[in-house]
């Protein structure tokens, strides 16, 4: 197994850490589990190709749901009141 799959393992570990704790730490939590995802999954799709890095960004999408959630209403959003000033 590569570098990149046994820190995306241990990445995955990390999210599960994070989501026992108390909900205070959950949003800070998700915030660094997505800054050393991105490359993380870089890196794995680097090493591991294309079909391994989609899995990869499955699994991770449905770790850090919320935020996805999240980041998809806020892009709603501003498509929305982009779409109001045109008309």
């Amino acid at each position: 197994m590569s570098g990149a799959l046994v820190l995306g393992c241990l990445w995955v570990v990390a999210a599960t850490v994070i989501a026992l704790m108390p909900q205070r730490f959950h949003w800070p939590g998700a915030a660094g589990l997505i800054a050393l995802g991105i490359p993380l999954l870089g890196w794995i799709t680097w090493q591991a190709g294309p079909l391994v890095g989609l899995i990869a960004l499955a699994a991770a999408m449905s770790v850090l749901r919320w935020p996805v959630l999240r980041a998809g209403q806020w892009l709603a959003g501003r498509m929305r009141a982009a779409r109001m000033r045109e008309e």
